[in-house]
């Protein structure tokens, strides 16, 4: 009976201890065994692993691809336009032990403040080199200014045990105090543009209105010209049939001007006339033989 109660609490510790040098590492994470805060053995499969139950701790670490935000910081690229950036990165922990070695107990909170500071700094770097102005920072050509960073930040975080997988730029905006100068200076441009456009709209108009001028003018004078040929041969054609009226029958023609002389003198409201008698303006109103008693 003695024995089976002194054999109970011996077994209990036996299992306590066995149990607490048992420690499972999951697929998502990495392991380190410290012994009085050295590195004594380090786990990357997952899997059971052992200890020396309270001589040795496990510090796990996460194995996945981790994400930080950093600060919002200001740049002045070449053209000296101020632009407020932020940038978001992607990070995994490549070496544990080197991790562990840089940033000690601090973990991953005093690991991502040093990458957040590797991070802007390259950010102040790349985008405020040399002919890297603001215009290409706002474009396309953005992307190889973000894959710039992303190298030279994965070359200062390798001292970190830590691997940068991807840099993105969040936030590319002006400062507050900048904006509205900027917004007078773009509608000023704008301004200019619509300015110049109207200027050019207006010289076309008037090479077009000049053109259209000249055109009328040519066509008037063509049309002026071809109704005075027309109207010359209608003359000599009318003058024509004269001629060959009044040399067919003379007293015809007499008659028939003047008839037209009546007709012209008595036009309209006009119809009192002071002259003799005996005017041969009279001479068909006499008699039917006038004409030839003239003669």
């Amino acid at each position: 009976m003695r024995k089976t109660t002194l054999l109970l609490p011996i077994l209990v510790i036996a299992v306590v201890t066995f149990l607490s040098s048992i420690f499972v590492v999951d697929e998502r994470e990495k392991a380190l065994v410290l012994q009085f805060g050295q590195i004594r053995a380090v786990k990357e499969e997952p899997g059971l692993a052992f200890k020396i139950p309270i001589i040795q701790e496990v510090v796990r670490y996460d194995d996945r691809i981790l994400s930080l935000d950093t600060e919002t910081i200001e740049v002045t690229p070449s053209d000296d336009r101020r632009l407020v950036v932020d940038a978001f990165a992607r990070y995994r922990i490549s070496d544990v032990v080197q991790f562990r070695q840089a940033v000690g107990v601090g973990g991953l909170r005093a690991a991502e403040d040093r990458l957040s500071s590797i991070l802007n700094s390259q950010i102040r770097e790349v985008l405020g080199a040399d002919q890297v102005t603001s215009d290409t920072i706002l474009s396309e050509d953005r992307r190889d200014l973000m894959t710039r960073i992303r190298d030279q930040s994965r070359r200062e975080a390798r001292s970190l045990g830590l691997d940068v997988v991807d840099v993105r730029l969040k936030q590319t905006n002006l400062p507050a105090q900048n904006l509205e100068a900027t917004f007078a200076r773009m509608r000023a441009e704008r301004e200019r543009e619509a300015a110049d456009e109207i200027a050019r709209g207006n010289e076309a108009a008037q090479r077009v209105r000049a053109l259209a001028d000249r055109t009328v003018t040519e066509t008037l004078s063509v049309a002026n010209r071809d109704a005075n040929v027309v109207r010359g041969e209608a003359d000599a054609e009318r003058n024509a049939i004269f001629a060959e009226a009044f040399g067919a029958d003379e007293e015809f023609f007499a008659f028939y001007r003047s008839l037209q002389a009546y007709e012209n003198a008595l036009t309209g409201s006009n119809s009192q006339m002071v002259m003799t008698p005996d005017s041969q303006f009279f001479d068909y109103f006499k008699n039917e033989t006038a004409g030839a008693g003239r003669n």
